[in-house]
């Protein structure tokens, strides 16, 4: 599982500067996380309000309302107990070939998963396999989004204007507001000018296409800022670089 650990936060780091042209600012790295957590919020509310709206009927149609939706939930925790999977097997892909290849894997494996969802056959198609797959494209988005994290938020609380460290630490917290509006617009929409048939049918899928599109935006915007060599060197001046989970344990969730 990937730690981050920092300098005090009364302490600011050094300028940095590359081939003598670029200096990093912090609206540069500001961009980057808006678009990286509104597009992983936006995924994380589009599954919880389908598996509200959509898989109780579409996944579980044998069963009482109330069953199905506690089992859409259960499959919806899925993610969150493959994530420390997905920490600790892309951190091993950070060691060993860099922070670029490790956020382009995790970002292509969580749009793959998200858009295979879109493209979910549901119970009166395929039986139980429905729900088998649901569970194993959940599974995909936890162990991807357990490898998303590019410590670029850590990067912008400590690379702020001490007089502004407070704004920019509240930066990354408007991805969930961001993701929550947009996720709950487009399903507002497809029901406000569908008929529930064609909703369940097809409506309920283009979210999910959405989520692909902007995990594909996130890409690009995080992947031109965290393998350039100027924000290499700042994440090394920083001390943003990964640690072991022992090593973690040892410093920080062990002491007294």
């Amino acid at each position: 599982m990937m730690a981050q650990s920092a300098l005090p936060v009364g302490q600011t780091g050094p300028e940095i500067h590359t081939h003598g042209s670029h200096e990093v600012r912090p609206s540069e790295i500001a961009i980057g996380v808006i678009i990286g957590r509104t597009s992983e919020f936006f995924d994380f509310f589009v599954y919880a309000i389908a598996s509200v709206l959509v898989f109780p009927r579409l996944v579980f149609p044998y069963m009482n309302h109330i069953d199905a939706t506690l089992w859409s939930f259960a499959i919806f925790s899925l993610a969150f107990i493959a994530r420390p999977i997905g920490s600790l097997l892309f951190l091993a892909i950070d060691r060993s070939y860099g922070r670029g290849t490790k956020l382009t894997a995790a970002l292509f494996l969580l749009g793959s998963s998200t858009v295979a969802i879109a493209f979910l056959p549901g119970h009166a198609s395929v039986g139980w396999l429905s729900a088998l797959f649901l569970c194993i494209f959940r599974v995909g988005q936890g162990i991807a989004l357990g490898g998303a994290w590019d410590g670029l938020a850590s990067l912008l609380a400590l690379n702020a204007p001490e007089n502004k460290r407070g704004w920019y630490a509240m930066v990354p917290q408007l991805g969930a507001p961001l993701g929550l509006i947009v996720a709950s617009g487009l399903f507002a929409y497809s029901l406000t000018n569908l008929s529930d048939g064609d909703f369940l049918d097809w409506g309920w899928r283009y979210p999910f296409f959405v989520a692909f599109a902007l995990n594909v935006v996130a890409l690009f915007a995080r992947l031109r800022m965290v393998v350039t060599p100027e924000y290499e060197q700042l994440f090394d001046n920083r001390e943003l670089q990964p640690s072991r989970v022992r090593e973690t344990l040892r410093s920080d969730g062990l002491r007294s």
